[in-house]
């Protein structure tokens, strides 16, 4: 289990379990209780966290079964309404102007090649930490997904990516290819100043050339983007940016297939359940009309 996970379990457990059920001995706990944790539950939360408290409460319960703690599973069956549907409705993408605008307000930043990456190739932001510039090659204009940076029980690390399909080559159009040159020779000169400088060949490390600490990049540098962007209303995540991407590509009608193997989603069902709703049309020409789409 990643430490993620673990971290997201123990978190549903001390903040919603336990103060709820916590109480209850295992034997006594029915069925009529579970429904109605979830219906106080669904009031307060989405039906994706929801969700989540479910599958924990089903593992844990699942579990007691097994060590002959209890006879049987009162939460089988009362799963509540599945996330499935509001988590397309809620896969939201920025529209050509708000992606001006968010690129606009990332202009002569540091890691302004960053947003523009994550708009034009739709890597994951874990698979833009990892990335580094033996990845890269920039006169054929593409990239290969090898790695994912990932926040682990030790700090931070590089792990496998989240299926075989995420390992990827994703082709560069002419707006991230002049994007990273341009990040390339700023990098270049921050290393001949730096006090320090540890050589990771990260294309995106800190001040110091480490690793970035995801949650810092979100809180310190997104979230204050989305701000200046006027954007910050708009609750857009940085998956939301990974989306854009996919949503750009149902507008150019590409077919989604391809857009399957772009995004590296483990199969044609995850990308047709994020953006079937998005798919008018099929086409050709991948990544080369965003140029146009979002310039």
């Amino acid at each position: 289990m990643a430490h993620s996970t673990f971290i997201r379990y123990k978190g549903i457990v001390n903040n919603h379990i336990k103060p709820a059920l916590g109480h209850r001995k295992l034997k006594n706990l029915t069925r009529v209780e579970v429904r109605r944790f979830y219906n106080e539950k669904g009031k307060a939360l989405s039906a994706r966290s929801v969700d989540y408290i479910h599958v924990t409460l089903q593992k844990a319960l699942s579990q007691a079964v097994r060590d002959d703690l209890i006879p049987r599973n009162v939460a089988t069956g009362e799963r509540p309404r599945s996330s499935r549907q509001q988590s397309v409705e809620e896969a939201r993408a920025l529209s050509p102007a708000q992606v001006k605008a968010l690129l606009m307000a990332a202009r002569g930043q540091r890691n302004e090649a960053l947003y523009v990456m994550a708009i034009h190739t739709g890597l994951r932001r874990g698979e833009l930490l990892g990335l580094k510039w033996t990845d890269i090659d920039l006169d054929a204009g593409k990239l290969s997904v090898r790695r994912s940076l990932k926040v682990t029980e030790n700090g931070l690390a590089f792990g496998s990516l989240k299926n075989k399909t995420s390992y990827r080559s994703v082709p560069l159009n002419k707006t991230a290819v002049a994007a990273l040159r341009a990040h390339r020779a700023r990098q270049n000169a921050e290393i001949l100043v730096a006090p320090e400088w540890r050589d990771t060949g990260l294309v995106f490390p800190n001040r110091v050339g480490k690793p970035i600490n995801p949650s810092n990049l979100y809180h310190r540098e997104y979230m204050p983007l989305l701000k200046r962007a006027g954007l910050e209303e708009e609750r857009f995540t940085f998956h939301s940016l990974r989306h854009t991407f996919a949503s750009a590509l149902c507008n150019e009608r590409e077919y989604p297939k391809v857009i399957q193997s772009l995004l590296g989603h483990s199969s044609i069902t995850q990308t047709m359940d994020t953006d079937s709703h998005l798919m008018e049309g099929m086409g050709s020409g991948a990544v080369d009309g965003l140029d146009e789409a979002f310039g």
